[in-house]
């Protein structure tokens, strides 16, 4: 008798293969034995009539580097499908540590990937000084998901040459290059998924500096490069602005190491046909026989704005300020009934950057709406639009919807993947051959962004419910998500249902299958806030054999470890 038995569902393997009904899919030991029109009985069954039967997702792009500290579940991706997370990502983690060194490592990921540092020195325990202490940590505790993590260059430098390290302009001596070397063979050797390193000046710590890799020259990229050729093992992932010589840069930091390389692929509005050339040097090292990937999302980068978010249209206006311990239903109620305090915010804005900044977001901000719209239609849609429909100002029309109800509105302002107010890029992105999914950051921008649901969308969006273009295949998107990110991380026993592979599952009602209301949550360590964002039509998700989640609701079960380095394809 199996273990576990999913019946009847209509199979997406992973592979891109066209789907397959009627399958019955078999278990044992946490990996699947079998795949035939009906197997034997089992010990728990699962009926997927008329039913969709994943892989798990892959979700190689998150910064739960200090969230899997103290969250055995990592929401909100558990809410999502995903049954591996990769982080480490972008050049920012807290490992290796040299002793003393907190605070700073702190304040990079909080002014990168905006999570507070309250609630970073509340969460973490800091245990350790060498990454594979870091790793020895994460392997303690029993998890929803199975867990990768990659040593970051910006602890990495801080490690070696301490204060000099946050300095992006220090150049770092050949003994110093020799230890950051030798500490990116042994984190590989441990279990590292791989190396990542940020070189975008977007990517600033909380006081301001720039990230420490940004400006890393030659030698010290090389002998990295060198280390990880030695190892052979291990990704290396980067975020970069992509100016002139960077895809040259990375395309010989993978000939020196012989390792895959991954980039953040993404369209700026300052400069929105950068990324195809950026993909094209991609491409031109695939030509030569070189490993690269673009990281690429699903819908646009935009930031979330609410009365009790981040980002607030009102939100440097001394009346609103004095709201902020006004509870948020009854801040909503004075916003519509209070007509001196609507004619302070409207009349009498500060003059600021802040202020002319919003001013010009407001143009293109959008009401995100329930079911949310990620793909509003700025000429309709658009605050700047809606207003000049009804006689008012964008700044009307904002207080306004922020004031319905318990204030739970938010309006979306798209800022990245979004230049000509459609996802026509993103598409053009999605289909390319050396893109793979990763820009979902789980975990990061906690109060402004909210795209850790972004599997959802993937296939609700693009497989389902797209009406300004074209969509995707579904087969192609499963492939994506599952055995394409897998296999850029070396991870080689998941992203497939096929005998011999982990059996890592989700069983979907594709006709229900989409993503909620973002909402913010007090729920992170210190009383942080956060955005979440749950999800509907995920019937069952299975991790290692076990199910994890039923009917969207976790089921307590912890079967997900801690990953070391890549793992083999099964025998066949």
């Amino acid at each position: 008798m199996h273990d576990l038995v999913i019946r009847g569902g209509r199979l997406v393997d992973g592979t891109g293969a066209p789907a397959v009904d009627g399958h019955d899919i078999a278990v044992d030991d946490g990996v699947i034995t079998e795949i035939a029109d009906a197997v034997g009985r089992g010990r728990r069954e699962i009926d997927a009539g008329g039913r969709l039967v994943l892989p798990g997702w892959v979700d190689v792009h998150t910064h739960y580097d200090g969230q899997a500290t103290w969250d055995p579940d990592l929401t909100p991706s558990c809410w999502h499908g995903v049954t591996t997370t990769v982080f480490g990502n972008c050049g920012v983690g807290f490992a290796p540590l040299r002793p003393g060194s907190e605070d700073y490592l702190i304040n990079l990921m909080e002014g990168v990937e905006d999570i507070p540092g309250t609630v970073l020195a509340e969460g973490i325990d800091f245990t350790w000084t060498t990454f594979e202490e870091y790793l020895d940590t994460l392997e303690t505790t029993p998890r929803t998901m199975d867990v990768g993590a990659q040593i970051p260059h910006g602890a990495l430098r801080f490690y070696v040459m301490g204060e000099r390290g946050a300095d992006h302009t220090e150049i770092p001596t050949e003994s110093e290059v020799d230890q950051m070397a030798d500490a990116v063979a042994r984190a590989l050797e441990a279990g590292a998924l791989g190396f990542s390193t940020s070189r975008t000046t977007k990517h600033k710590a909380a006081d301001g500096r720039l990230t420490p890799s940004l400006t890393a020259a030659e030698p010290e990229l090389a002998g990295i490069a060198r280390a990880m050729a030695l190892a052979g093992r291990g990704m290396i992932q980067c975020n970069s602005d992509f100016g002139p010589g960077e895809v040259e840069l990375l395309t010989e930091m993978a000939r020196v190491s012989g390792r895959p390389v991954s980039a953040l692929l993404l369209q700026t509005d300052s400069d929105p046909e950068r990324w195809r050339h950026t993909l094209d040097g991609i491409r031109r090292a695939n030509a030569a026989g070189l490993t690269m990937t673009g990281q690429v999302g699903c819908r646009p980068i935009g930031i979330l704005m609410g009365l009790d978010t981040s980002v607030n249209p009102f939100g440097n206006h001394p009346a609103m300020r004095a709201l902020a311990d006004v509870p948020v239903p009854e801040r909503a109620a004075r916003l519509r009934n209070d007509g001196e305090l609507r004619t302070a915010l409207l009349d009498h804005r500060p003059d600021d950057g802040f202020t002319r900044w919003m001013t010009y977001a407001l143009t293109r901000a959008c009401e995100l709406g329930d079911p949310p719209d990620y793909e509003p239609d700025p000429a309709v849609d658009s605050m700047a639009a809606r207003a000049e429909a009804i006689g008012g100002t964008p700044w009307e029309l904002a207080l306004d919807l922020l004031a319905q109800g318990d204030g739970e509105t938010m309006l979306l302002y798209p800022f990245e993947n979004y230049h000509a107010g459609n996802l026509d890029v993103i598409r053009e992105m999605l289909v390319d051959e050396h893109t793979i999914c990763g820009l979902g950051d789980g975990g990061a921008h906690v109060a402004t962004i909210c795209d850790a649901s972004y599997p959802t969308f993937l296939l609700s969006h693009w497989a389902r419910d797209r009406t300004r273009g074209p969509g995707i295949e579904l087969e192609r998107l499963v492939a994506k998500q599952t055995s394409d990110t897998a296999r850029a991380f070396g991870l080689h026993d998941r992203g497939v249902l096929a005998p011999g592979y982990r059996a890592d599952v989700n069983v979907v009602d594709f006709e229900r299958l989409g993503v909620g209301v973002p909402r913010v949550a007090n729920d992170l360590p210190a009383g942080g806030r956060r955005l979440i964002q749950r999800s509907h039509g995920y019937d069952h998700t299975i991790v290692a054999g076990v199910e994890v989640s039923v009917g969207g609701e976790l089921t307590g079960a912890r079967p997900g470890r801690l990953l070391r380095g890549g793992t083999a394809a099964p025998a066949r």
